[in-house]
């Protein structure tokens, strides 16, 4: 056990890679690489709620679920720029080295 544990995420669509089906997924990794860990929680815990994906699969924008205290123009502008090749790199990596089906969840560790 330790205080310090990392938590990362790779993502293994099952669908094709588009814009409008991965705002969860690039708020995600946007809020991974521009927050400090105080609000990272609340807002992962936000984005996995039901009605967090529909009221996003219906046009609403990310920026609608930050919380206080996040640096919203830094995660604004990463998430802007956030490219889908990540996702495409997350899901090549499940599929060809970790031999997963698309969409196929597992969870990894490597402890000590």
């Amino acid at each position: 056990t330790s205080h310090h544990t990392r938590v990362g995420i790779l993502n293994n669509p099952s669908s094709k890679i588009k814009e409008s089906n991965t705002a969860i997924a690039r708020g995600i990794l946007t809020a991974l690489l521009t927050q400090n860990n105080s609000n990272l929680k609340s807002f992962l815990s936000k984005l996995s709620k039901e009605e967090t994906a529909k009221s996003l699969a219906a046009g609403s924008k990310i920026t609608k679920f930050l919380i206080p205290g996040m640096d919203g123009n830094t995660f604004e502008k990463k998430y802007n720029t956030l490219g889908l090749d990540l996702i495409k790199t997350h899901q090549m990596f499940c599929q060809e080295v970790l031999k997963l089906l698309p969409g196929q969840m597992a969870v990894m560790s490597n402890g000590r």
